[in-house]
């Protein structure tokens, strides 16, 4: 029975040495006709399986290659090398999967980039340094749903093909059933999508936000933690076409209710993986030491990878302004040496440099962000009484820029209606919408969480591709 296997995690740390245990897992190393380092994926760390000489012929040896599967029967004992307090003194060993080692493409020996494993994603889970990342990944993931769900709060499954554009940016995927090379016209020379699966224009969605408060508005809070998607054509180590977002939406909640939440919500998602994830965290620890020993001394990082977690347990974000913000970055020695690649002043968008210098020179600390320009931010967002700013909060985390973005959401009708006609967003298309505001609308609030980002800030991993198992991006969408 193969269910009667016990993983390799929960055999390192037993201490009940003299039982018969099965072991089953896939060859790391073979020394010396005799000694096999066997792992499952439950731990970035080997057992030991001893294989007496003249238990296996000489066929089977040759067999046991780095990437072939066993099935190891034996007995668990103390072991004398170092590293390691237990081993398996095997009594069966049976070959599940022959690997061959001439096209393994992860070879000890050679230690893969992580350039060339990106091209080999599929098998890319069995080096140490993804198990740990997905490990860590899958620890956050778990952690996303414990704390909603201790809170009380409904996971909402919102769509995933939609006919909305939540940011009214436009950068969207198209879903049609319309044949590419006799799609049908109106006569002006559009798209005739009245022939299509679901009679309109649809496309991928880039967020469940306006579904979430839909559902915020019988529920009180609710979560959605789904795919979403936007045909950016970015290229960079931050962005992925596919990626996954959490976005809680609370009803009675206004800016600051919002600011607490997503930072407590930050502190016990990291404090979960820290303490269910300590091996993982640790070799990733000291792959970002040993790889920011290749960089020169100004652009390695004044924490290590577990001092800056702890840093963000143990420490209140700072709260500022976006109208301090600037004048910050406007005072600072790096915009009057202009080391800043984009210009600085009241209006902009704040780039990824300009939230970095924040975060990492200034502050030393996450930064959240309040009162953007009205200009620049989403039609749903409450307008402040100044006229010119919107109840906007942007949470910036260290060594990535951006981690959280969210508002109070405008709960007046009058000025919602006004802010979507000022931004050319039909009314018409958003009428269900636009019913939360007039059947018992109450201030609202809700943020939403790249989760890719997230992963990548608690993994010290250095590219967003590296984080999520498939990466879709520009001109990229293998397996």
């Amino acid at each position: 029975m193969f269910n009667s296997r016990t993983k390799i995690k929960a055999l390192l740390s037993s201490e009940q040495t003299g039982q018969e245990v099965t072991v089953m897992g896939w060859v790391r190393s073979f020394r010396n006709n005799q000694f096999i380092a066997l792992n499952d994926g439950s731990t970035n760390n080997n057992i030991q399986v001893v294989a007496e000489l003249g238990l296996l012929d000489d066929a089977t040896l040759k067999r046991i290659t780095p990437g072939a599967s066993l099935k190891v029967v034996g007995q668990l004992i103390e072991s004398l090398g170092k590293g390691q307090k237990v081993e398996v003194k095997a009594k069966n060993i049976e070959i599940l999967g022959d690997c061959d080692p001439e096209k393994y493409p992860l070879q000890l020996k050679n230690r893969p980039t992580l350039e060339y494993l990106r091209e080999k994603a599929h098998l890319r889970f069995r080096t140490n340094t993804f198990g740990a990342v997905f490990r860590v990944r899958h620890s956050l993931a778990f952690a996303v749903h414990k704390f909603f769900n201790d809170k009380g709060f409904v996971y909402l499954h919102t769509p995933i093909i939609t006919s909305s554009d939540a940011e009214g940016a436009g950068e969207m995927f198209r879903v049609t059933t319309l044949p590419f090379d006799k799609t049908p016209r109106k006569e002006d020379g559009t798209v005739d999508f009245a022939e299509d699966f679901f009679g309109k224009s649809t496309n991928l969605t880039v967020s469940g936000q306006l579904e979430g408060e839909l559902g915020a508005m019988a529920f009180s809070d609710i979560y959605t933690f789904g795919p979403t998607f936007r045909a950016e054509n970015s290229n960079t180590t931050r962005h992925l076409a596919e990626f996954w977002m959490i976005e809680p939406e609370m009803a009675f909640y206004d800016i600051e209710d919002n600011m607490n939440l997503a930072e407590e919500f930050i502190k016990y998602i990291i404090k979960h993986a820290i303490e269910h994830n300590a091996d993982d965290i640790a070799f990733l620890a000291q792959r970002l030491a040993d790889e920011e020993k290749q960089l020169p001394q100004d652009k390695r990082s004044e924490f290590g990878l577990v001092e800056k977690l702890e840093f963000v347990l143990n420490n209140p974000f700072e709260r500022i302004t976006y109208t301090e913000a600037v004048d910050i970055l406007l005072q600072s020695p790096a915009y009057k040496k202009k080391k800043f690649e984009y210009d600085v002043s009241w209006g902009i968008d704040l780039q990824s440099e300009h939230e970095r210098y924040l975060v990492e020179k200034h502050f030393k600390k996450p930064v959240i962000v309040t009162g953007y320009p009205k200009a620049i931010k989403a039609f749903y967002m409450r307008q402040n009484d100044d006229g010119k700013t919107v109840a906007a909060m942007d949470i910036l985390a260290p060594g990535i820029g951006e981690i959280v973005g969210g508002s109070q959401r405008e709960e007046r009708l009058e000025k919602l209606e006004e802010r979507m006609r000022e931004m050319h967003i039909p009314v018409e298309d958003l009428d269900w919408y636009l019913d939360t505001r007039r059947f018992g609308a109450v201030p609202h609030a809700g943020f939403g969480l790249g989760f890719e980002r997230m992963v990548l800030f608690v993994t010290g991993m250095t590219n967003i591709r590296d984080v999520i198992a498939f990466a879709r991006t520009p001109n990229n969408c293998e397996f």
